[in-house]
């Protein structure tokens, strides 16, 4: 049954919607069945739209009741803030805005500092990008000593190991006990990307920690300025450092 189904289905002809005809191609272009499926649709859809507006309306509660009844109006179906209506906050609100601010900021930072400081107890900043790399000067006696020192022999560690600076082992270590860890060439690249990933987090949160400590800074400045005191501008605010000003001082009773 289906390969008669398949054969009747290969001799039957695709089926082509005809164009315009040429004495109606002034009234347009003719719409095709996917045109027409693209209209429907359009217009199901707003009149969905529609119906769950109405049913919205319908199930609304008549005594609900928002600020902005009373805030705003109505003008040419746009909704609009009324003139003079914008809320007046005394200093003390503000103050304590300022430091409600500046307390959320120094929460955020110093979670921020203690996560640094355990990255850096796992990490110990062994070989991090951008660190000061250690020196280690050797003192000879000869300039024939300098010309044929040998490193790998004087430390007694195999030459493949001297550029590392930890994990180091010398040869007569290895010859009494088992290498613990990667030894495989593959997993070592492994750990490596692994622990370069984790710098890179160290880098992250260091400079967020620091956008912080800016941010707080300057929050304290503007909640400063509020107070009625004397003062002149030292350093103007810039991207990374809040603006200093000079108080007058004034004797406390």
């Amino acid at each position: 049954m289906s390969s008669f189904r398949k054969a009747l289905k290969s001799r039957q002809k695709n089926h082509h919607e005809r164009s315009q005809p040429g004495f109606r191609k002034h009234l347009g272009l003719l719409e095709k069945k996917k045109d027409y499926k693209l209209r429907a649709d359009d217009y199901h859809k707003k009149q969905n739209t529609l119906t769950a507006l109405r049913k919205k309306a319908l199930e609304k509660n008549p005594d609900e009741f928002y600020h902005k009844m009373i805030n705003a109006k109505l003008e040419d179906g746009v909704h609009i803030m009324k003139k003079g209506q914008e809320e007046v906050m005394t200093e003390e609100q503000k103050k304590m805005m300022r430091t409600q601010d500046i307390g959320y900021v120094e929460m955020k930072r110093v979670a921020e500092t203690k996560k640094i400081e355990r990255l850096k107890g796992e990490l110990h900043l062994l070989d991090a990008e951008g660190k000061q790399r250690n020196k280690h000067t050797f003192f000879v006696d000869s300039k024939n000593e300098v010309e044929t020192f040998d490193l790998a022999n004087h430390l007694n560690v195999p030459p493949e190991l001297l550029d590392r600076v930890y994990n180091r082992p010398t040869l007569q270590t290895l010859e009494t006990k088992s290498i613990k860890g990667a030894v495989e060439p593959g997993s070592i690249k492994k750990l490596a990307r692994e622990r370069k990933h984790q710098y890179r987090i160290l880098s992250q949160r260091i400079d967020r920690e620091k956008k912080m400590f800016i941010i707080s800074q300057k929050i304290q400045t503007r909640k400063d300025l509020q107070e009625k005191t004397k003062k002149v501008k030292v350093k103007k605010e810039t991207a990374n450092s809040a603006a200093i000003y000079k108080f007058e001082s004034r004797r406390k009773r």
